[in-house]
């Protein structure tokens, strides 16, 4: 198991007990298959602060936002914070926030996360706010984006193999105007790539649209993995240099015209996801519905889910 796969276990368990305050270190270290020295040490050695003093702070950190948000009484709030007596609760909480409970429910902090060495703190309802292992930034965001789509066309392109031509050359009912007339699944798998090879071109000072590639499955492919690595060299790895507003003349165009590398990123990604959304909802239409939405949420974020199948509470 990574370092990180651990701390999400170790913390993961941490969370889970946040509801039963009373429940004692040797239990905890149990529900983690560890011995208490051991989980000890190792939340420890992770988060710059032992178990029991990082479950207490959290405890607080649920009371201050319950003290800020609801009515619950005082003596509810300490006996979900682990305290067997507003007296020792109010000791605790105005040795952390400089304020007794009350006083605090009258006069709220801004921040209600108290200082601590991991950056890990609560976060309502009631789970816990991680930061970030690595320090990213939004070029590092947009890079994940493309190599997300890429991902995702060559998904999209090797599940044409489970449908035949006729689903493959079906008018799609539904375009979106000004994005492909009479679009198919094949047309717009077809489009997907060559949006790619089109700017790669323009950006290498191509004054003609590249030569029309196979659009059978297997041609599809072995296109888009060849243009996705150009792609890069071309558009996203001058953009991690910093030269997104650098432009160039595209001489494919009549007249010529003058775009950025950030623009082309820009419009290759909002134009693709109309692209690959009405794709996969011709492979939906034809049982291939192993796709989902195409959301990007896992891919880039690491542990989101399908955020568009996702119920919410409206309440």
């Amino acid at each position: 198991m990574q370092a990180n796969d651990r701390l999400r276990a170790l913390l993961d368990v941490i969370e889970e007990s946040l509801d039963e305050p009373g429940l004692d270190g040797t239990e905890l270290a149990g529900r983690a298959y560890l011995s208490r020295f051991h989980f000890d040490r190792l939340v420890t050695a992770a988060l710059g602060e032992p178990p029991g003093a990082f479950r207490r702070r959290l405890l607080l950190e649920r009371a201050a936002h319950r003290l800020a948000t609801t009515d619950e009484p005082v003596t509810e709030i300490a006996l979900a914070a682990g305290y067997g007596s507003p007296e020792a609760f109010t000791r605790a909480f105005r040795r952390s926030y400089a304020a007794t409970p009350s006083g605090f429910r009258q006069r709220p902090a801004e921040d209600l996360v108290l200082a601590a060495p991991s950056g890990i703190h609560f976060h309502p309802p009631g789970g816990l706010r991680l930061p970030a292992t690595q320090r990213s930034n939004a070029m590092d965001v947009l890079a994940s984006m493309f190599e997300h789509h890429l991902n995702l066309v060559g998904e999209i392109i090797d599940r044409t193999q489970r449908v035949d031509d006729t689903v493959l050359d079906r008018p799609i009912r539904l375009p979106v105007e000004g994005i492909d007339d009479d679009p198919t699944l094949r047309g717009l798998c077809d489009r997907l790539v060559g949006q790619l090879e089109m700017w790669t071109s323009a950006v290498a000072g191509g004054t003609a649209m590249p030569p029309a590639g196979e659009v059978t499955t297997t041609g599809l492919r072995h296109r888009l993995d060849d243009v996705g690595a150009r792609f890069r060299t071309a558009v996203i790895d001058p953009i991690r240099d910093g030269r997104a507003d650098e432009t160039f003349v595209d001489a494919i165009c009549d007249p010529p015209e003058t775009f950025t590398y950030g623009g082309v990123l820009a419009h290759v990604l909002t134009f693709s996801a109309v692209r690959r959304t009405l794709a996969i909802g011709a492979l939906e239409s034809a049982g291939v519905t192993d796709l989902g939405s195409g959301d990007p949420m896992a891919f880039v974020g690491g542990r989101g889910n399908d955020a568009a199948d996702i119920t919410r509470n409206r309440s």
